[in-house]
């Protein structure tokens, strides 16, 4: 037999299944049907003759539902010889079982195949084999828009890629380059990583293991979940540090105090007060002892100082999620 592939209608992840429709073509020698012919012109008949003759009983293995095209007529074709060989070619549309494995999406190969069968008979009275070995599966140029065709094998069956995932990490730099500007946007890319988890986890079936694309996913919404929280980190230790000056009293024009502006992000400009040196006090002579700071004093320091957390944060997250791609493209691409 033959196998002409003219379409692959879908591929669900969700249904575990595809649908393709084929030109099924099976050839085999009947001597009832031979007919005595000078030019040895072949006969065609249509659908019709089916029923009043013997034809394979072949079957799709693991197949959800199936169909034979009836526009305009069935479309069915028989082609006998005059040595009563036959061609029998039919038009269907087939919607079969695909098992896949999703723990490597969406870095995954799935390998779907399209078993065929006689149903009634053992292979001891009906031998099934392809006419022309590798060339007996042929298709036409086939382009899906989620999945990239490897190959079409006559033994193997079916072999599909799929890859998704770039506007996670889009998300993810978008937060990042809130650290230099409005805070605002990395709220909204939180929302945005949401309804892409939402999408992503709807569009797959549910399964018992964790997927690739969750790890990677929810990974990035955890850095952009803790950007969020540094801008509150900062914007808190801002205000915080601004009612500590308000509490002391502290005069403006103090001859010992000089005062300069920093910027905040959506707070406006916090006064910054820097002591300074008194020019009449002599320098204290002898050997300088620097006492080590304590975790409290640091903590304290931190917090008197906000915009440092800023500029940590501006190096510490890129250089994290970079790490982090790394290690999960070197680790799944392979």
């Amino acid at each position: 037999m033959c196998v002409h592939v003219e379409s692959i209608d879908s591929i669900s992840e969700v249904n575990m299944d595809f649908t393709m429709t084929l030109y099924l073509r099976h050839y085999w020698k009947d001597e009832r049907l031979a007919f005595p012919s000078r030019s040895n012109v072949s006969r065609t008949f249509d659908g019709r003759l089916v029923k009043k003759m013997w034809v394979p009983d072949v079957f799709f293995v693991h197949s959800k539902r199936s169909f034979i095209h009836d526009t305009t007529m069935e479309n069915i074709m028989i082609r006998v010889y005059p040595d009563g060989s036959i061609l029998y070619s039919v038009r269907i549309t087939v919607t079969a079982l695909c098992s896949m494995d999703f723990s490597s999406f969406p870095l995954d190969t799935q390998n779907c195949s399209l078993e065929l069968e006689s149903y009634a008979y053992n292979e001891n009275d009906l031998m099934l084999y392809w006419k022309n070995g590798n060339d007996s599966l042929r298709t036409d140029e086939i382009v899906l828009s989620q999945f990239f065709i490897k190959k079409f094998h006559p033994s193997s069956g079916l072999a599909f890629y799929s890859s998704t995932g770039l506007s996670g990490y889009l998300c993810v730099c978008s937060a990042f380059h809130a650290f230099h500007v409005s805070h605002l946007r990395g709220i909204t890319t939180v929302l945005t990583m949401s309804t892409i988890i939402t999408g992503v986890s709807s569009s797959m079936p549910q399964v018992s293991y964790v997927k690739a694309v969750d790890i990677y996913l929810w990974t990035s919404f955890l850095f952009v979940f803790l950007s969020v929280i540094e801008y509150a980190a900062v914007n808190y230790c801002s205000t915080l540090e601004e009612m500590r000056r308000l509490k002391r009293g502290k005069v403006r024009g103090h001859p010992y105090y000089t005062w300069s502006r920093e910027r905040l992000s959506l707070t406006g400009y916090v006064l910054r007060e820097t002591p300074l040196q008194n020019p009449e006090d002599p320098p204290t002579e002898g050997t300088r002892l620097r006492r080590q700071r304590s975790v409290q004093e640091n903590v304290d320091l931190l917090l008197s100082n906000s915009y440092l957390i800023d500029s940590y944060s501006r190096m510490a997250f890129p250089l994290s999620y970079l790490l982090f791609n790394t290690i999960y493209w070197s680790m799944y691409s392979s």
